[in-house]
């Protein structure tokens, strides 16, 4: 019998929890993301719809990040692709076309996509952030990016008990980009080498101020 409380205990703790994070708008949830969640692995699935509304191939692959500026972003399929950042540089490398473009980490992430989620929390520095009405059973929140040069208009971020699932990307050409993100594991220990990048001795390297 007392067994069978305590397990009644844990089931109604876990529910507050729960309804607690529902409580919390999407920006809440995100703040909270972004400030507790300090390494993450999990995997990723995107569509592309250019401003035509003609669809590219579906892309799925793989993510890791580390607070401040440290992520790997990589695309298995249909095609490898790669977009890493070491926390001092940012390394974009095409297999197909051999060609590595490197930049500035502060130059580059500032006030890009991978800042909202990835970066050291300075949110509001870079983005206004608003609440969107509940949609498919997730909170939403967009975040515009204050700069004009941001390269994107705005992306949606998809909440659920304190998750980010669903993201909806539309950049500055009128392509709109969502991404399904999936078996988020927080909390991970990630070692130095997964942000570490040696290219090709024979690759075109590219090098942006």
């Amino acid at each position: 019998m007392i067994s069978f409380w305590k397990k009644m205990a844990v089931v109604a703790s876990a529910l507050c929890v729960s309804a607690s994070l529902y409580a919390q708008s999407a920006t809440d949830q995100l703040r909270q993301f972004v400030q507790e969640v300090r390494s993450a692995t999990g995997k990723f699935t995107q569509h592309t719809m250019d401003a035509q509304g003609q669809a590219r191939p579906e892309q799925a692959g793989e993510f890791a990040f580390q607070r401040p500026g440290k992520f790997k972003w990589q695309v298995l399929k249909p095609y490898e692709q790669l977009v890493l950042s070491d926390g001092k540089q940012l390394y974009q490398y095409d297999p197909d076309l051999n060609q590595l473009t490197q930049r500035r980490v502060d130059q580059a992430i500032g006030t890009s996509p991978a800042a909202i989620l990835f970066g050291s929390g300075q949110l509001e520095q870079s983005f206004h952030l608003s609440d969107r009405p509940e949609q498919d059973g997730l909170l939403w929140l967009r975040a515009t990016p204050k700069s004009k040069d941001a390269g994107f208009d705005y992306m949606d971020i998809g909440f659920q008990a304190g998750t980010p699932v669903q993201l909806v990307l539309l950049d500055a050409f009128g392509q709109q980009t969502r991404i399904t993100l999936s078996q988020l594991q927080t909390k991970v220990d990630l070692t130095a080498d997964m942000f570490t990048f040696t290219p090709p001795a024979d690759v075109d390297v590219v090098t942006l101020p």
